[in-house]
C-alpha cells in the first residue's frame, strides 16, 4: 500500500516513462537500429532526473525492451537489429524517480502493416484499457485478468500469452502479485486505494505458445506470427483507477469506455 505522497512519486516516474515512449513512438523509423532507440530513451530518462529501470536488471543490457514482429517481450536492443518498413515494434520502458518505478509499453507499426496486424494492435490496446477500468477499489485482482481476456475473446481468435503478465510495482519494478491476462473473475486480493500495479496484455495473431531465444531474454511466438504488447502502471484510488504512465492519467480512454474515473 502506498501513501498519497508515494503515489505522486510514482506518477513522476510514470510521466517520465510515458513521455519517453511518446518520444520513441515519433522517432522509430525504418533504417534505425533498436540500439539507436535505446540510446534516445536512456538520454531522455537521465536528462529528466530518472534512472532506467531495466538497465542492469538481472544483467539486461538495455534501457528499453525492443521486440519486433514475432518477438513478444524482452527483445534486447542491438546495433544490428535494423527496423524495416512493415515491422511491428513493441517498446517496453521503465524508469525510477526518487526510488519509485514506472513501467509501460506500446506497440507501433512502422509504415504500412497488414489490416490483420493493425487490428491486433487495436484489440491488444483496447484489452489493456478494459483491464485498467476493472481495477477499482473493492474489485478482486482477477477481475482485471477477466476483463482483458473477455475483450480479446470477443474480438476474434487470438493467442493470449500465458506465463507472462502484469505485476505489483513500487520500490521495485516487479513485485507480487502476478496479474495473468486470462482467468475467472472474483479471485485474488481485494483492491484497495494505494495499491499500484502494472497491467500488460501480450496477444498473438496465432498460437499462444512461446519460446525463449538462446540470448536468454527474447520471447517469441512459436509459429512466427506477429505479437503485440501494451502496458500501463496504475494506482487504485477511491475515485477509480489512476493511470500513472498515461499523460492524461487515462481520462480520454476511460471516457470512451464509459467508465471515466473522477480524479482531478
Amino acid at each position: 500500500m502506498k501513501t498519497p505522497e508515494q503515489v505522486e512519486l510514482m506518477r513522476a516516474a510514470g510521466l517520465l516513462v510515458g513521455r519517453t515512449l511518446e518520444l520513441l513512438r515519433e522517432a522509430a523509423k525504418p533504417g534505425m537500429s533498436t540500439l539507436d532507440l535505446d540510446a534516445l530513451a536512456e538520454e531522455h530518462i537521465r536528462d529528466n532526473g530518472g534512472v532506467p529501470s531495466f538497465k542492469g536488471y538481472h544483467g539486461f543490457t538495455g534501457t528499453i525492451c525492443a521486440s519486433v514482429n514475432e518477438e513478444i517481450v524482452h527483445g534486447i536492443p542491438r546495433s544490428g537489429k535494423i527496423l524495416r518498413e512493415g515491422d511491428v515494434l513493441s517498446i517496453d520502458c521503465g524508469a525510477i524517480v526518487e526510488g519509485w518505478h514506472g513501467d509501460a509499453a506500446i506497440t507501433v507499426p512502422l509504415g504500412e502493416v497488414t489490416d490483420e496486424q493493425r487490428r491486433l494492435l487495436e484489440v491488444t490496446e483496447e484489452s489493456l484499457w478494459h483491464g485498467l477500468a476493472a481495477g477499482r477499489a473493492g474489485a478482486r485482482l482477477t477481475d482485471i485478468s477477466h476483463a482483458i481476456e473477455a475483450h480479446i475473446r470477443s474480438q476474434g481468435s487470438y493467442g493470449i500469452v500465458e506465463g507472462y503478465g502484469g505485476h505489483g510495482i513500487g520500490t521495485e519494478m516487479h513485485m507480487d502479485p502476478l496479474i495473468p491476462n486470462h482467468g475467472a473473475p472474483g479471485h485474488g486480493p481485494v483492491l484497495e486505494p494505494g495499491m499500484c500495479f502494472a497491467v500488460e496484455p501480450m496477444v498473438n495473431l496465432g498460437t499462444k505458445e512461446t519460446a525463449e531465444l538462446d540470448d536468454g531474454w527474447t520471447v517469441v511466438t512459436t509459429d512466427g506470427r506477429t505479437s503485440a504488447h501494451f502496458e500501463h502502471t496504475f494506482a487504485v484510488t477511491a475515485d477509480g483507477p489512476r493511470v500513472l504512465t498515461a499523460l492524461d492519467e487515462g481520462r480520454d480512454r476511460f471516457a470512451n469506455l464509459g467508465s471515466a474515473p473522477q480524479n482531478g
